[in-house]
């Protein structure tokens, strides 16, 4: 199955971000007023771009990249600029280390 990350240009000149398995369903869905807040405030106009990535955990790493991105940076996506696109598909496959735990302080008992 394939994993879908899209761009949605909305009311006010705005990007939405977004994960999907069938990208026209949940088009629909947001022009609906259905699904995220931010597409029921500013409804979406049209579809930007869209990757195809091969597992659910890429799309949502590709998508994380993508919200963190400035304005500016996603507008040159949006139009397709390659040099961005392979720099945020690079290393979508590491995985970070684990996290240390923080260790809550003990309890004495009385």
């Amino acid at each position: 199955m394939s994993h879908f990350v899209y761009m949605l240009r909305c009311a006010g000149n705005r990007i939405y971000t977004g994960y999907a398995v069938d990208v026209a369903a949940r088009f629909e869905q947001h022009k609906e007023g259905k699904g995220a807040k931010f597409t029921k405030a500013f409804p979406p106009q049209s579809i930007l771009r869209q990757f195809e990535l091969p597992s659910y955990e890429y799309a949502l790493r590709m998508e994380a990249r993508i919200k963190k991105l400035t304005r500016g940076q996603k507008e040159l996506l949006a139009q397709g600029d390659e040099e961005l696109t392979q720099n945020l598909l690079e290393g979508l496959g590491e995985t970070l280390p684990p996290k240390k735990r923080k260790r809550s302080p003990r309890r004495r008992r009385p």
